[in-house]
């Protein structure tokens, strides 16, 4: 079974395509396997009668992936003990 973690961003650029795109690649540089991104809000900023950017509030999806617990590696000093551990 696998576990699906979502975390809520906001990012912006020249276009609404562009926000969206760099909402991923800033998540991408902590964030490992991203499945979605699920756009809640757009928002365009203007100046001078003039839209200059766009900023986009989305939620991204990803998968979580358990480690797998590290067995510790056996060393015996006494070669008795090993003898005793050697199938």
């Amino acid at each position: 079974m696998s576990i699906a973690k979502v975390i809520e961003v906001i990012s912006e650029g020249q276009s609404i395509d562009e926000a969206i795109k760099s909402a991923v690649i800033e998540a991408s540089k902590t964030i490992e396997n991203i499945r979605q991104v699920n756009v809640d809000h757009i928002e365009a900023h203007v100046e001078n009668n003039k839209v200059t950017k766009f900023r986009v509030c989305s939620k991204i999806s990803f998968v979580v992936e358990r480690k797998k617990p590290q067995v510790p590696k056996l060393q015996f000093r006494d070669p008795r003990l090993l003898a005793l551990f050697k199938p």
